[in-house]
């Protein structure tokens, strides 16, 4: 009988772990947390800020809602990068926080019906977006690289648009407004960066952003820019309690207009969640796509009952991520630890609001404008220079532009207009979208030739 050669059993090569599921030293991933956490903080006190404004809230009421929305945000950050079971978290590095664009909705039903039907609006809105999060995620495959390289780079553009209001005052009429000495502290950080990222290899130049940030503070010191004077007036322990201004209710106007704001959330995540997955260099599928749509629901219904805010993703710390080269989820949600901590000890969240905004404004006028760079360099891989696709990219992004250099523009609109074209980034998508599909898959049908996916 033939003997037959004996066969060594192929040994299975070790799967890869992608950059997603690559994390730093406990110490290192702590560090780089509280990097991301500094970065979004600005942007998450203006939501509340504004909101309370708004809708005439005491100071005592305004700072409830800046520790309720910090810690919200802070648990949504931790179950995007994380997830949460099979349901739950896109599982990307990125750093969530209060939708810009449920302000003025929130703000209205607030002076319509009062506070407590603002968050029963809001938990049945956020309840809808947990239903429709997968068929919603199912429109994933109409972003083909132009639509998405648009969308980011009007992220981007649009976010630049913010910094100049934290580096030289929010009113250009003041006598005040654009001091030399808040210019030079903000030339004096960017350039600062720039040097960290020049000559400084490994651990270092992954937390520059922090050192700027830092070095600037002290250098803001003698220049009498700073004010602490709030820190020793706060507490050092402040829970949130559910349901502050009351039991929720839930009229049906304002039900349905917090839906309708929730589907613009989508909207805006889901560009938000692309140029992420496109930093990293990680496919978004739409089931990942679903997961992360389906954490924006729970944020609004979380932030109903703790008297918060609908999340969505920020831009600016997706500028950072590419800005530090670190791609790790495991770093943003340790990011999403730190903002838990900012939400539950005012001192510490009244100590990292002190920060001199120039500072603050000049780290993160690079970190936008990494966003915008992210976009262009995509378009520059969409094709611009076949056939229309110059012409849509045009189109979108000056619509998208349109709200930013005249904010007033749609004034005399209606509410579901605003919602929609007063918002950067929705306005972009849906003007991409709409000529994508008229260019393409209407022509090619027209042509009698099937449809592109």
């Amino acid at each position: 009988m033939p003997l037959t050669p004996r066969r060594t059993p192929l040994r299975r090569p070790r799967p890869v772990r992608t950059d997603g599921e690559r994390h730093p030293t406990a110490g290192r991933t702590m560090s780089l947390g509280v990097q991301h956490a500094l970065v979004m903080y600005a942007g998450a006190i203006a939501v509340p800020l504004m909101f309370g404004a708004g809708a005439g809230l005491s100071g005592e009421a305004v700072s409830t809602l800046v520790n309720a929305d910090v810690f919200v945000a802070g648990l949504v950050t931790v179950v995007q990068s994380l997830g949460a079971g099979r349901f739950l978290g896109v599982r990307l590095p990125l750093v969530t926080g209060g939708s810009f664009v449920c302000v003025t909705p929130m703000i209205m039903i607030a002076r319509e019906y009062g506070l407590p039907a603002v968050y029963g609006s809001m938990i049945a809105a956020g309840l809808f977006g947990m239903l429709v999060a997968v068929p919603f995620a199912r429109l994933l495959r109409a972003f083909p690289p132009l639509v998405s390289g648009v969308v980011i780079t009007v992220v981007g553009l649009a976010l630049i648009g913010a910094a100049p209001g934290m580096i030289a005052g929010p009113d250009p009429a003041a006598a005040d407004y654009a001091p030399p000495a808040h210019l030079a502290l903000a030339g004096g950080v960017i350039g600062f960066l720039l040097l960290l990222r020049r000559f400084l290899r490994g651990f270092l130049a992954q937390v520059s952003v922090l050192l700027a940030l830092l070095a600037g503070t002290l250098a803001a010191i003698p220049m009498g820019l700073t004010d602490f004077s709030g820190v020793a007036d706060a507490d050092w322990i402040g829970l949130v309690t559910p349901f502050r201004f009351g039991a929720p209710t839930f009229p049906l106007a304002g039900v349905v207009s917090m839906c309708v704001v929730m589907l613009v959330v989508f909207a805006e995540s889901t560009a938000q969640m692309i140029a992420v997955a496109e930093a990293v260099e990680r496919p978004l599928t739409d089931r990942a796509l679903g997961r992360g749509l389906a954490a924006d629901g729970l944020s609004g219904v979380l932030g109903g009952a703790m008297n918060s805010f609908p999340d969505t993703v920020f831009a600016g710390n997706i500028g950072l991520t590419l800005m530090t080269g670190i791609r790790s989820r495991y770093v943003t949600a340790a990011g999403g630890v730190v903002m838990v901590l900012l939400g539950t000890l005012p001192k510490l969240g009244e100590l990292i609001a002190s920060l001199p905004q120039p500072v603050v404004g000049g780290a993160s006028l690079m970190c936008f404008a990494t966003v915008a760079a992210v976009g262009i360099d995509i378009l520059r891989r969409a094709g611009l220079d076949q056939g229309d696709n110059l012409l849509i990219a045009a189109a979108a992004i000056g619509t998208g532009m349109l709200p930013v250099v005249a904010p007033r523009l749609y004034h005399r609109f209606p509410e579901w207009w605003q919602l929609v074209f007063g918002s950067p980034s929705t306005a972009a998508l849906v003007v991409a979208l709409g000529l994508h599909f008229a260019f393409h898959h209407g022509r090619r049908r027209a042509e009698g030739a099937p449809a592109a996916d």
